[in-house]
């Protein structure tokens, strides 16, 4: 990364310093792990930093909230060392590792610490972002104590009453200076989202770009009720069994009867409200209409356009194109099949759908192998080279959680055999790259491409097709263009 003068004009792509703010038990390592997760996964790189860490690298032993007290001298040099010592590695990731977000994860309670922070930006010309979380609800609070703090390494050796006793007035010491952001008044120049009782409201200041808005965007989407979210893969297809990619082909026997299971097991579930997603192929509706569920179908959830190697088998492509063969296998995030998509084209393609599941509660999301595997990585936090190799076998359920800082998977196949669709990463594409150039989601191809196959059929083979199958199925009329990733209401068979 080029080196920045110091003090220079900030320009439009300068790094970004997300500054947290707010009292003990407000979310606020939530809301940084989370924002990190996302903006990771839309490919900007970020990374957080965490000030408690640090201080409880200085201080081995926590003794008590006496060491939060504003009148404790000593603790409070110690304690600005530590935002110190947090804020010199932040400089270091975004001017010399290639970060392009920090996020400085600590109470900043103080408009004296805040300026320390808009001071050392200014020296360094990156920008900044505030995000204070404000919640003054007792219940939230003690809640967030209960499932997060008092498994803190502060309280390893303490029982939870007096944990919850230390950390309550550990709150206390912060109370009397906290100088909460100002808009109206001393802080109307400055960046920043008040994010109020856990997203009952928002307030947002200034915001200066292109990221900063959709990192308002995101944090007005996520919620903290409890709720369950379901990825599975359509019950195995013709063209699974044949070993070809992409196409439009419909379910074979065992994957008839995978979507049986799977409405026995969605019964079984008793889940209230499910909401059911599925692509707008053939293989992804089939499988929903034997749930007697309504759903909709999601153009984004498509799986990913193989382009010129549409319905071909591996084998096919290797002979056919072996050159795009070998590229693949070089970079499988970044390589673009010729007139179709990469992994990081359908990223980008399934942001919306990673919105609208941050709003909703209890959804079943019926896909495709790439799809999910991007959905997968978005939830467990998978990086970019790890994202194309996640395993998603066919006839099996991943059932997630969302839990304090992270999401639970269980895994449930539901015992019908099906094909094996996984391929591991080539050894030799794992010792790094070879010489010869990708063709990834940067570079535009020079060469015009070749005339691909069209990956749906047209609405009346659809029809027909599905009047011929041995399981009534009651197909979506044909919608009017939409915009990408706007879903189209699928009525199911309710009969």
């Amino acid at each position: 990364m080029p080196f920045r003068k110091a003090c220079g004009p900030q320009l439009t792509n300068s790094p970004t310093v997300i500054v947290m703010v707010g009292l003990p038990a407000r979310g606020k390592t939530y809301i940084s792990k989370k924002l990190t997760r996302y903006l990771n996964w839309i490919g900007v790189p970020t990374k957080v930093f965490n000030v408690g860490e640090y201080r409880r690298e200085a201080v081995k032993h926590y003794s008590s909230y006496d060491f939060f007290r504003p009148d404790n001298e000593e603790a409070m040099k110690v304690r600005k060392q530590c935002a110190l010592h947090a804020l010199r590695d932040v400089k270091l990731y975004l001017s010399e590792e290639g970060g392009q977000i920090a996020v400085f994860d600590a109470t900043n309670t103080t408009r004296d610490r805040r300026a320390m922070i808009l001071h050392f930006a200014k020296e360094n010309g990156f920008k900044v972002f505030f995000i204070e979380s404000i919640c003054n609800d007792p219940n939230v609070v003690a809640t967030n104590i209960m499932e997060v703090k008092l498994s803190s390494p502060d309280y390893r050796d303490c029982n939870s009453a007096d944990a919850m006793d230390d950390f309550m007035k550990r709150i206390s010491c912060y109370q009397s200076s906290y100088q909460p952001l100002d808009p109206d008044n001393s802080d109307k120049e400055l960046s920043l989202i008040k994010v109020i009782d856990v997203g009952r409201r928002y307030l947002v200041n200034k915001v200066q770009d292109h990221i900063q808005s959709r990192i308002v965007y995101y944090l007005m989407n996520i919620h903290v009720q409890p709720r369950t979210i379901y990825l599975c893969r359509h019950g195995e297809s013709e063209f699974n069994l044949k070993g070809k990619i992409g196409g439009d082909s419909g379910l074979s026997s065992r994957g008839k009867k995978f979507s049986i299971a799977l409405k026995r097991f969605v019964q079984e579930q008793n889940l209230k409200d499910l909401k059911v997603w599925t692509s707008q192929l053939k293989r992804t509706i089939q499988t929903a209409e034997a749930l007697d569920l309504p759903y909709e179908q999601w153009k984004a959830l498509n799986e990913i356009d193989a382009g010129v190697c549409e319905e071909l088998t591996y084998d096919e492509i290797k002979e056919k194109h072996p050159e795009e063969f070998a590229l693949r296998d070089q970079d499988k995030y970044y390589y673009r099949y010729p007139s179709g998509e990469s992994y990081q084209d359908l990223v980008q393609r399934l942001e919306p759908v990673i919105m609208e599941l941050e709003r909703q509660e209890n959804v079943l999301v019926v896909c495709h192998q790439a799809v999910m595997r991007c959905l997968l990585a978005y939830f467990l936090d998978k990086s970019a080279e790890e994202m194309p190799y996640l395993k998603c076998p066919l006839h099996t359920v991943l059932k997630l959680t969302p839990v304090a800082y992270g999401c639970r998977v269980e895994s449930i196949f539901l015992n019908i055999e099906a094909v094996n669709t996984h391929r591991d990463k080539p050894e030799d594409a794992k010792k790094g790259p070879n010489a010869l150039m990708r063709r990834n989601s940067v570079t535009p191809l020079a060469s015009p491409e070749p005339t691909k196959k069209p990956r749906i059929n047209s609405f009346e083979e659809h029809v027909a097709a599905a009047a011929s199958a041995a399981h009534p199925t009651c197909m979506p009329q044909e919608a009017p263009a939409q915009l990408p990733g706007q879903p189209v209401l699928g009525k199911a068979c309710l009969t």
